[in-house]
């Protein structure tokens, strides 16, 4: 026979330890919840796991090293600017004055800080969805868990753009201030490039000055540039946000096929977006393409008399660019996008090259004119419709 009295305390011991643990998986959720809002990435983490990465690259340098090679890229810049001042119409002042050289993991701590600004402006709306206020412990856990795998995957991923890299105009579109970019040049990868290449490293250090600073011409000489290009940046980065329950796992499938390289007209970014979405992808990328052409134009065609050997330089360069790559190193470049960028540099070359030929320097200036004078979605591809649309036109008003 059961003692009513014993069964009683037993169910109120039960109660007391059952409320305990409620109470305690709350404060635990409450907590956990916290920490899974402090963020989407562990920056500090994920420039941990692109360094750690980095030091097995070969051709690391000490910072006596890279100090020692400062006077090299001050002689460079004093043959470039006013060179490139003198082509273009422009004086760049300044620029001289605002170059860094820097190592692998210099440049990865540089971009680490362009990332997490970009992020940032994402993160609280996804912090919404994925941890809500009071979701309590399992949501908060998996976030956890997810800033784990993203904190890892992102300094995977700047460890492999770390090691390719070799010169930056570096440019932060979405900040307040209007401070004019840097140039940062990664010797630790232009000296290891041209000794793949076999060609001579000074004249390869001029080679990279002038594309980069070309790139602070296309920026400080047409202040428009730079908020055309962030506001749709930060229009991008909004519809994103906003549509981000859309990454599903229709979205992630298209995202596996792109990766294996299965044929498809649209890139796999373009496959997350809606209509206004892709416009502007469009219509960006179309800003990328003439940015890297007219660069690659610039050095190639005003180089001559600056870069000893130029023509073997430029021809090894654009090979090694085009060869053949792994299937991982193909998936990587689709997946951060760098497969674009390399069709950017080869579409935006020729399109500048065909205004050139057929309008000279006055057709180039014309490019920079502002924002209609931009090539539109399709005009890369085809610079008759540009010169039928900004020169012949504009020509016969």
């Amino acid at each position: 026979m059961t003692n009513p009295r014993r069964d009683d305390r037993l169910w109120q011991a039960g109660f007391l330890v059952g409320s305990a643990l409620g109470a305690a998986v709350t404060v635990l959720g409450r907590r956990v919840e916290r920490s899974a809002r402090r963020g989407l990435v562990d920056w500090t983490q994920a420039e941990a796991v692109a360094v750690g990465r980095l030091r097995k690259a070969p051709g690391g340098l000490d910072a006596a090293e890279l100090r020692r090679s400062e006077p090299a890229y001050a002689a460079a810049m004093a043959l470039v600017v006013p060179r490139l001042a003198d082509a273009l119409g422009t004086e760049l002042p300044g620029i001289v004055d605002r170059v860094g050289v820097v190592d692998r993991a210099g440049w990865v701590r540089a971009n680490a800080a362009s990332f997490a600004d970009l992020i940032g402006r994402l993160e609280g709306q996804l912090l919404d969805q994925v941890v809500p206020t009071g979701g309590g412990l399992v949501p908060a856990t998996l976030a956890i868990a997810n800033r784990w795998v993203t904190t890892h995957q992102i300094g995977y991923l700047l460890g492999f753009m770390g090691g390719r890299v070799l010169g930056q105009y570096d440019l932060a579109l979405l900040t307040a201030e209007t401070t004019p970019g840097r140039l940062l040049f990664v010797e630790e990868n232009i000296r290891q490039t041209a000794k793949l290449l076999d060609i001579p490293l000074d004249p390869f250090r001029i080679w990279i000055a002038l594309h980069e600073t070309t790139h602070a011409f296309e920026f400080e000489a047409h202040p428009w540039l730079r908020p055309y290009l962030a506001e749709r940046l930060e229009r991008q980065l909004t519809g994103f946000s906003n549509g981000a329950a859309l990454l599903r796992r229709d979205g992630l499938k298209r995202l596996g096929r792109s990766l294996r390289g299965e044929a498809g007209a649209e890139h796999w970014m373009e496959r997350l977006m809606d209509g206004e979405q892709r416009r502007l992808f469009r219509e960006t990328q179309a800003v990328m393409s003439l940015l890297e052409g007219f660069s690659d134009y610039v050095m190639d065609e005003y180089g001559r008399d600056l870069v000893p050997g130029l023509d073997r330089i430029s021809e090894r360069f654009h090979a090694r660019r085009d060869q053949k790559r792994t299937g991982v190193e193909r998936a990587m470049m689709r997946l951060i996008g760098m497969d674009l960028k390399m069709e950017q540099y080869r579409k935006g070359e020729r399109f500048v090259a065909a205004i050139a030929l057929a309008g000279g320097s006055t057709a180039l200036n014309r490019l920079w004119d502002g924002p209609e004078s931009l090539p539109r979605d399709g005009e890369i591809d085809a610079p008759e419709r540009w010169l039928a649309r900004v020169i012949a036109s504009r020509g016969n008003a």
